[in-house]
């Protein structure tokens, strides 16, 4: 028999006006798989002696119906009439009275529909009867608490109709987005019907960018919509709930259409919201007496009790009865003690207050509160208050140590909570500056972080830095301020030094140079005459270097004229008295410096020859004239001191110029009524700077500190009454040169740059012999040198950088005299190397006039971003390449098309940055443009190489690659046969075909060939489709044998296996007094059974369901006999058992596992451990025991040990190690744990950089 869909009609005659009844109608459909569905009809008023008729609609015409009133069969006659028509049925009751409130039942097939009748009188006024039927909605209200902000309110809707749900949820105090679930009863999660009758959305409200809207929209609701639903927010540690209920109204006052309620269209909708299977049993009746829920009683009642219970109130199938009790859940018990519960679970910020509130049932009630288990007693930081029913807790300055579990406790109830404290990043306010030093110096790198006593890391070249013996490294920590010493650096301390923290990082680079002793002056040529003083001067930049000096290669010692002095960075040669033997080259060398500083001692010898008293002037110089030989150098800022010797009688008078001639009397003797010069000066003349004297015999002409306008020709003319003489001097100022001009960055490489200058525009009277660089960070103020010898060129490649960082350079001129000032600085510019060959080259395919290239990224891409790759070829036997394209293309792949057929090119591509290209990657050889025969191949999938099954109305969709040119010719076949258009559809690209079915039937069952072929070579492949469908039902099924509580059973395969194996059969029985259907066996192997643990006094009859891969039959075979249990006296005797020993020593069955984390993120190390009795279990770090530690959270569920440590840092890596211990024994298990930093080696505050 097959089970058949009632579609039930009532119909009445209106009651009189005066004397009326109501007739209560309630309708509950038994269906045979285990669910109960009932349904209340409304009070119907009907005249007493009218006639009330039911009628039932069943699917097939040919249907058996069958009729009952109290469990017993009724037939037609005086008070009932049974009709037929069709699939049409009907059962009229005549006269109705009070007797006639019974219970009746209409029976088709498998499918039995009962209708509890009564009759109550009712109160009616002359103008009618008034039923109210307006009823108070229920209070939907809820409290804001937790992350809602708006909860979803409980709705009414009409079939058929639209209904919006809305939750807002409010993620100010958040960590991440928050996640929300839409549940059906308890269990069903609705994120999979999403479809035809139910949308979810969400939204953010980007102007005050914290609340979060949910919506779920259900479309066209259908009467099984209606019940209790529930929507879900997490985030992270933070949880909540809310309840809201649907009403679903349709118009079923007369008419319920039972096919619409329980079946579907025959169409697979996702969209579909099929709550069938949350519907459960409900016996209604409506009658004055109060109901018995006789699964309260059970769910209550200890096992023993059970089966006492079960005859009591008629439950006859004890096994069904146990299984439904194992299902059932207990109600939580609603708290007497408290009106509102601490949250989940609580965050806090270092530092920050918190404020824990309860509400309590009872305002003169004494709380207690716990952390971690230890009662708490107010103090300072925590303090307790008391207003009304509420409970406060207030937290302050909350530090790691108050990252505990807390818990209140009022009488013998508690609530508990988790609080977890965030510990801000230490970030680095101040980061480190490069530095560079000379060897043997004291270093100190200095950092300042956002958080006094925050613990840093200090790393050389990724290594970390640790006090050893030595006390090379040294680490002070002052407040906010850290600092690394190297006492002494040496060449080994060069490099990279990093200092981290759990927020960011800084990075610097350290040189260590040799010292080199730099010569801020050198010794001059002097030319002194007899008697004078001549002092050798020269100073150099270390004050510790001793030296030697030497004359003609002697080495000078101190005596009564010779004087050796050094202070400070001052050497001093002073010799008095000079004589003739004292002229020659004199050299000073310092001690450990491979140089020397040389200059020469002219002496000035004065001839004085007797001349009578009017003897003219006359002045006796060596160096008169302005030939180069004769000029004297005198360097910038030095004294310059000419000293003239002149003789006359009587004494002449002395006249200086600079510039032009004073004197009154021409070259040729002849009178110059010229000017004199603007600049002159006479005896005893001077500003202070410039001053002129005149001795016996001398005239000394004095500048203090000569500049470059010092320079030039300076005329003396000296003049008595007998005549005059004159002598020009030409003075040479040196100085150190301008600085050099226009600084600008040529390119740029991964760790270099090549930076170009102009020379300065006054080399300072001295060649230039060379330059000095420096480069400094961009945000920094600390400058680097980069050579200490001069450099020839006004191009230079500096090293050493970071990638990605910005930089800056500045240049120094060098010459005999001296340093420059610096140039100014250069723009910015961040060294940024291109990017490495783009790697696998090939070509992809080949045509007459195209061709199809593509490669793979580059290895290392760099800082910079990748731009676009170009590509180039080039003709065979020319050396110029041509572009491809236009501009540059962001695909690993291109097509080259209008190429010149025969033609052999060879191409290459390069990879582009900020940098520029990259180094070419090129073709192994070059490519004739000429399309290439290829053999034609089908390349089957791995899953179409066995039979592949479906499903009857599944779609089947088989895409098959192939290969060979030019384009082949594809042939689909079926068992032989072309395959037909109107049978399935083919379509066929250039490297695959498609077969696609829409919808499979078992005729599609079968082998279906494919051919590929290109002229006369070709390549097949077959693949075999069976489509399958539910089984047909078994056959013959019958009752073998009854004996005792055992029934049993045989059948015959069904005739129809769908196409595929049968699996198995699912047996089922039913008493025949509830004709409520149980499941025996599923997948059941054999055609024969005993079914035993039947009832006695219970009459049984059963049905076969036949199984294969697609699922049950639809309809199942029915035994056409019942089996009867009969009553035996058979006393039981309870079995004896031994008592066992389950003692078991501890044993892990699940280890540890090594672990590698992020530092910042929580991570959990789990196992699992069996023991009885149940283990005690402690954790431990490297040995170390860590269960009080606040930092860890141990947790323990039906034997999985959970270690949870919150926010892990880059010190909280080691070996972690579980121990379980009791009675019987121990075990142990450990695990390695590494902590990653947030970002790779060498990335600075999210910046990575390539060293």
């Amino acid at each position: 028999m097959s089970f058949l869909p009632l579609l039930l009609l009532l119909k009445y005659e209106l009651p009189h006006p005066t004397s009326s009844l109501s007739l209560s109608l309630s309708l509950s459909l038994s269906l045979s798989l285990l669910f109960y569905l009932s349904i209340f009809l409304q009070v119907v008023t009907a005249e007493e002696g009218s006639s009330v008729v039911f009628e039932a609609e069943t699917e097939k015409p040919d249907a058996k119906v069958k009729w009952q009133c109290n469990s017993k069969d009724i037939a037609s006659g005086n008070k009932y009439a049974i009709t037929a028509d069709g699939n049409k049925h009907s059962l009229a009751i005549k006269a109705i009275t009070k007797e006639d409130a019974n219970v009746y039942a209409v029976i088709a097939g498998g499918s039995k529909v009962k209708f509890d009748c009564t009759f109550e009188v009712s109160a009616c006024s002359p103008e009618g009867c008034v039923v109210d039927t307006e009823h108070k909605p229920p209070d939907t209200r809820q409290d804001l608490t937790g992350l809602f902000t708006e909860k979803p309110q409980s709705g009414e809707v009409t079939v058929g109709e639209n209904i919006t749900f809305v939750a807002k949820v409010n993620a100010e105090s958040l960590l991440k987005k928050p996640t929300v679930k839409w549940f059906k009863g308890k269990w069903m999660d609705l994120a999979s019907k999403s479809g035809k009758h139910l949308q979810l959305k969400e939204s953010y409200d980007r102007n005050n960018k914290v609340i979060y809207t949910f919506e779920m929209q259900i479309i066209s609701a259908k009467p099984n919509f209606a019940g209790g639903y529930r929507c879900e927010v997490s985030s992270r540690d933070k949880f909540d709930s809310c309840n809201f209920e649907l009403a679903v109204h349709g118009e079923w006052a007369y008419c319920w259409n039972i096919v619409l309620l329980f079946s579907t269209d025959g169409k697979d909708d996702s969209g579909e919201l099929d709550f069938s299977t949350l519907l459960k049993k409900r016996n209604v009746q409506m009658s004055s007496e109060p109901d018995v829920d006789v699964w309260e009683i059970l769910r209550d009642a200890p096992s023993s009790e059970y089966q006492k219970i079960a005859f009591q109130y008629g439950i006859t199938d004890l096994r069904g009865m146990l299984k439904r009790l194992k299902k059932m859940k207990k109600e939580e018990k609603k708290s007497a003690a408290f009106l509102k519960k601490l949250d989940p679970a609580y965050q806090v910020t270092k530092g920050h207050k918190i404020k824990l509130a309860i509400e309590v049932a009872n305002p003169d009630v004494d709380v207690k509160w716990l952390k971690n288990g230890q009662e708490i007693h107010p103090t300072g930081r925590y303090i307790f208050e008391s207003v009304g029913n509420m409970r406060y807790l207030t937290i302050n300055h909350c530090s790691l140590s108050d990252d505990a579990a807390y818990c209140c406790v009022v009488g013998d109830e508690k609530c508990t909570t988790e609080l977890f404290v965030k510990e801000p990043p230490v970030m680095i306010v101040k980061n480190l500056e490069d530095q560079m030093v000379m060897k043997g110096e004291r270093v100190e790198l200095e950092c300042e972080v956002s958080e006094e006593g925050a613990n840093v890391k200090w790393e050389k070249d990724g290594v970390e830095l640790t006090r050893d013996e030595s006390f090379k490294y040294r680490f002070k920590k002052d407040g906010c301020k850290h600092v690394l010493i190297i006492n002494e650096a040496t060449k080994e301390d060069c490099g990279h030094y990093t200092v981290k923290t759990n927020g960011g990082e800084s990075m610097a680079e350290l040189l260590v140079q040799e010292k080199e002793l730099e010569v801020y002056q050198s010794i001059a040529d002097l030319t002194v005459k007899a008697k004078d003083q001549a002092v050798f001067k020269c100073e150099v930049s270390d004050e510790t270097v001793r030296g030697t000096w030497y004359k003609n290669g002697v080495e000078v010692k101190s005596d009564a004229r010779v004087n050796i002095t050094h202070i400070g960075r001052i050497h001093k040669l002073t010799i008095d008295e000079v004589k003739p033997e004292d002229e020659g080259d004199y050299t000073f060398v310092p001690d450990g410096h491979a140089f020397n500083l040389s200059a020469k001692l002219n002496f000035l010898e004065v001839k004085i020859d007797y001349v009578p008293r009017q003897d003219p002037p006359k002045i006796h110089l060596d160096c008169m004239g302005r030939t180069p030989e004769s000029t004297i150098v005198v360097v910038a800022g030095n004294k310059l001191r000419l000293d003239v010797p002149i003789t006359g009688d009587p004494a002449p008078t002395v006249v200086w110029t600079k510039g032009e001639k004073a004197s009154s009397v021409k070259p040729d003797g002849e009178e110059k009524g010229g000017p004199a010069s603007s600049w002159t000066l006479k005896d005893g003349e001077g500003d202070g700077r410039v001053h002129v004297e005149t001795s016996k015999g001398h005239c000394v002409f004095t500048i203090e500190g000569a500049d470059r306008q010092d320079e030039g020709i300076y005329s003396v003319v000296v003049r008595n009454p007998a005549g005059e003489d004159t002598a020009d001097i030409n003075v040479k100022v040196v100085d150190v040169p301008d600085p050099p001009q226009a600084i600008k960055i040529l390119s740029v490489g991964e760790d270099s740059c090549v930076v170009q200058w102009d020379p300065p525009q006054f080399d300072g009277g001295q060649p230039i012999i060379g330059y000095v660089l420096e480069r400094k960070k961009t945000k920094s103020y600390r400058w680097m040198r980069l050579n200490f010898d001069p450099y020839p060129d006004t191009t230079y490649e500096a090293k050493r950088m970071i990638e990605g960082m910005a930089y800056e350079m500045r240049v120094y001129a060098v010459n005999s005299i001296g340093m420059s000032r610096h140039s100014p600085a250069s723009q910015p510019f961040v060294p940024v190397a291109p990017t490495s060959a783009p790697i696998g080259l090939c070509v992809d395919d080949i045509s007459d006039t195209s061709i199809s290239l593509k490669w793979r990224r580059p290895e290392r891409i760099g800082a910079a971003e990748l731009e676009g790759y170009g590509v180039e070829y080039c003709k065979e036997g020319t050396d110029e390449w041509i572009p491809a394209i236009e501009g540059l293309t962001d695909r690993t792949s291109l097509i080259i098309r209008d190429l010149t057929t025969g033609d052999k090119l060879q191409f290459r591509v390069r990879a582009y940055n900020m940098a520029g290209p990259s180094a070419p990657t090129t073709l192994a050889q070059h490519v004739t443009i000429r399309e290439i025969m290829q053999r034609p191949k089908i390349w089957v999938p791995r899953n179409l190489r066995q039979t592949l099954m479906k499903k009857v109305g599944d779609t089947v969709n088989l895409v098959i690659p192939f290969q060979g040119k030019p384009r082949p010719k594809v042939t689909w076949s079926k068992d032989g046969e072309p395959l037909l258009p109107t049978f399935a559809c083919v379509r066929n690209s250039d490297v695959d075909t498609i077969l696609f079915i829409r919808k499979t039937d078992r005729k599609h069952s079968g082998k279906y060939d494919l051919q590929v072929q290109i002229e006369n070579v070709e390549d097949t492949a077959s693949v075999t489709l069976q489509v399958v469908d539910l089984p047909g039902p078994p056959e013959a099924l019958k009752i073998i044998d009854v004996w005792g509580f055992n029934v049993a059973l045989e059948w015959k395969p069904p005739k129809d296996n769908g196409n595929c194996e049968i699996t198995g059969y699912t047996i089922q029985k039913a008493d025949k007094k509830t004709m409520e259907w149980y499941t025996v066996y599923e997948q059941y192997r054999r055609t024969h059974s005993v079914v035993s643990d039947l009832i006695m006094g219970n009459e049984y009859i059963f049905r076969v369901f036949a199984i294969n891969l697609v699922g049950l039959s639809p309809e199942p075979c029915t035994t056409k006999d019942s089996a009867y249990i009969q009553k035996t006296g058979i006393a039981y005797k309870p079995p004896s058992h031994k008592e066992h020993d389950f003692s078991e020593a501890p044993k892990f069955t699940h280890p540890l596992v090594n672990r590698s984390v992020i530092a910042g993120y929580n991570a959990t190390l789990s196992c699992s451990v069996r023991g009885i009795p149940k283990p005690k279990v402690t954790w431990y770090k490297n040995k170390m025991d860590i269960s009080n530690e606040a930092k860890y959270r141990m947790l323990s569920k039906q034997g999985v040990l959970t270690l949870e440590i919150r926010k892990p840092c880059l010190f909280d890596g080691g070996v972690y190690t579980c121990k379980a211990v009791n009675d019987s024994g121990e075990d142990v298990v450990e695990c390695k744990l590494e902590v990653r930093r947030k970002y790779p080696r060498g990335c600075l505050l999210g910046h990575c950089f390539v060293f």
